[in-house]
C-alpha cells in the first residue's frame, strides 16, 4: 500500500531547503488508508546502451531521463509503487551490481531492463519485464522515434507495460487542456498528461474558458469574449482553424461533447436564465434540456451517452443533478453539503467527481445513486475536477500553495501531484486515448 506516513511528511519539509536545484514530490494527500489492495512492486533499472557506435554525451542524458520518466509513469498509477536502488543495501550485501535477487530482497516483484541504441536520428528504445519472482522474463517490446521525441518515446514503453500487466490502455500519451492567465487575458493552452510539451492555443488577448476535447480528441470547445460577448467556439487541433458553434446572445459555454461526438451539451442563456441545451455539431438547437426559474449549468456525460449529469442551484443552492439525455427522469443526486458543483462522470460509469463548499472548495465523489461519499482533495480551494480516460486519475486546480496550479491524483484522492508552478490556472480538461 502507498502510505504517506506523517514523519515522511515532516522530514520532507526540513530537507526541502536544502535540496535546491531538484524537485521535491507534493505529498498532499488526505491521511487515510483508502485502498483495498496492496500496490505491485516494480523497479526499472538504468537504461543501457547496446549499440557500436560512438554516443554524444546528449544521447547518454537521453538514456538516463528515459528510465527516471519510466519509473514516474509507472508509480503514477494506483496500482503500482516503484521500488528505487538502494545503495545502502547494496554495500550491505556487498553487491557491485544488483541482481535479480537483490532487487527481490528490496519487494521487488517486476523488473523492467531498458535498452537503448542510436540508429540515426532515431532512438530504438527496448524493454524487458522480469517477474522477479521466478527470474522469468514475463514481456518485452521495442519502440523507435526520433531522439527529440524521447519523451513520448518512454510514455509508449509506459502504456505497453500497463496494458500488459493489467489489461488496461495506458494514458501516459494523452493530453490535457486548460485556460491560463496571461496579463489580463485567458488564453487556451494544450501540454502533455504530465505538464510537459506546453503548447498555445489562443492568442487572441481576451478571455478564453472552459475549454473540452471532443471524444477524438482531435477538437477542443471552448467559450470565448474575443467578439463581444461569450460565444462557444472550437479549434482543430490538425488544420489550427477555429470556427463559431454557437452565438446566441447571452451565454454561450460549458459545452460537453456526447461520447458518440454528434452532439453538444452546453449552456445558453439566450431566453433568460442559464439553461442546457443540445446542440448539433454545426451549432443547431436539437433540444432544451432544462426549463425552470433556476440556473443550470456544468453538463457532463454519462460513458454510454444516456445521461448528464449537470448542476442546479433549484432548491436554492447549487447541487449536482443527473438526467436522461432527453431531458427526463431528472434526480438529485448529491445532498451532503450546501453547495456542489461541477461534475466529472468516470469513464468506468461508476462514480461522479464534483466540487463541494466546506470552508473551502474540496473535491468529492459519490457512486451514481449518490452513496459511498469521498473527500478526494481538501488543502487549499479545490476546484474543476476531471477524469482521466481511465477512470484511474482526476485533474483538478489547487491554490493550496498560493497560487491556481494543476494537480493530478488517483481515483482514491492520494498520490496528488503538482503538474504546474507559474499560476493562474484553470478548468482543466483531460484528453481521450488515442489509438
Amino acid at each position: 500500500m502507498k502510505k504517506i506516513l506523517l514523519v515522511s511528511i515532516i522530514l520532507s519539509i526540513v530537507l526541502a531547503s536544502s535540496l535546491q536545484g531538484q524537485q521535491v514530490r507534493d505529498y498532499v494527500g488526505i491521511l487515510d488508508a483508502k485502498r483495498t489492495f496492496e500496490p505491485t512492486r516494480v523497479s526499472v533499472e538504468d537504461t543501457r546502451y547496446i549499440g557500436i557506435s560512438y554516443i554524444s554525451e546528449a544521447d547518454s542524458i537521453i538514456m538516463q531521463n528515459c528510465a527516471i520518466i519510466l519509473r514516474k509513469d509507472l508509480d503514477f498509477s494506483p496500482y503500482f509503487q516503484i521500488v528505487l536502488l538502494d545503495s545502502f543495501f547494496m554495500r550491505h550485501m556487498e553487491l557491485t551490481e544488483m541482481s535479480i535477487l537483490g532487487w527481490k530482497r528490496l519487494g521487488t516483484k517486476y523488473l523492467v531492463k531498458l535498452d537503448a541504441e542510436f540508429p540515426g536520428d532515431n532512438m530504438r528504445l527496448r524493454y524487458r519485464l522480469i517477474d522477479v519472482d521466478n527470474s522469468m522474463e514475463t514481456f518485452r517490446g521495442k519502440f523507435e522515434a526520433g531522439k527529440s521525441d524521447y519523451r513520448a518515446l518512454t510514455h509508449t514503453v509506459a502504456n505497453d507495460i500497463i496494458k500488459n500487466l493489467t489489461g488496461d490502455e495506458g494514458i501516459y500519451r494523452t493530453k490535457i487542456v486548460y485556460s491560463k492567465e496571461l496579463d489580463k487575458a485567458k488564453e487556451i493552452f494544450m501540454a502533455d498528461f504530465d505538464g510537459y510539451n506546453e503548447r498555445q492555443i489562443t492568442r487572441n488577448g481576451y478571455l478564453n474558458l472552459s475549454p473540452a476535447f471532443g471524444p477524438d480528441g482531435n477538437n477542443i470547445f471552448f467559450t470565448s469574449y474575443k467578439d463581444g460577448w461569450p460565444k462557444l467556439y472550437v479549434h482543430n487541433l490538425a488544420n489550427g482553424s477555429t470556427e463559431i458553434v454557437s452565438e446566441h446572445k447571452g451565454i454561450n459555454s460549458a459545452a460537453a461533447v456526447s461520447p458518440d461526438g454528434k452532439t453538444i451539451a452546453c449552456v445558453l442563456s439566450k431566453d433568460g436564465n442559464s439553461e442546457i441545451y443540445l446542440l448539433e455539431r454545426s451549432g443547431k438547437i436539437k433540444r432544451r434540456l432544462t426549463n425552470s426559474w433556476a440556473i443550470e449549468t456544468a453538463p457532463a456525460w454519462s460513458p454510454d451517452g444516456g445521461s448528464i449529469a449537470f448542476t442546479s442551484d433549484r432548491t436554492g443552492v447549487p447541487q449536482v443533478y443527473i438526467m436522461r439525455n432527453d431531458g427526463t427522469n431528472v434526480r438529485r443526486l448529491t445532498f451532503i453539503g450546501n453547495y456542489n458543483d461541477s461534475p466529472s462522470w468516470s469513464p468506468r460509469g461508476d462514480r461522479i467527481a464534483f466540487v463541494s463548499r466546506d470552508r473551502g472548495f474540496i473535491v468529492c465523489s459519490v457512486d451514481t445513486l449518490g452513496n459511498d461519499f469521498k473527500i478526494l482533495a481538501h488543502l487549499g480551494n479545490n476546484e474543476n475536477p476531471r477524469y482521466a480516460a481511465d477512470g484511474n486519475h482526476i485533474i483538478f486546480t489547487s491554490d493550496r500553495l498560493g497560487r491556481k496550479e494543476l494537480y493530478t491524483m488517483d481515483l482514491f484522492g492520494q498520490n496528488q501531484r503538482r503538474v504546474t508552478n507559474t499560476g493562474g490556472y484553470a478548468s482543466p480538461d483531460w484528453g481521450p486515448i488515442k489509438k
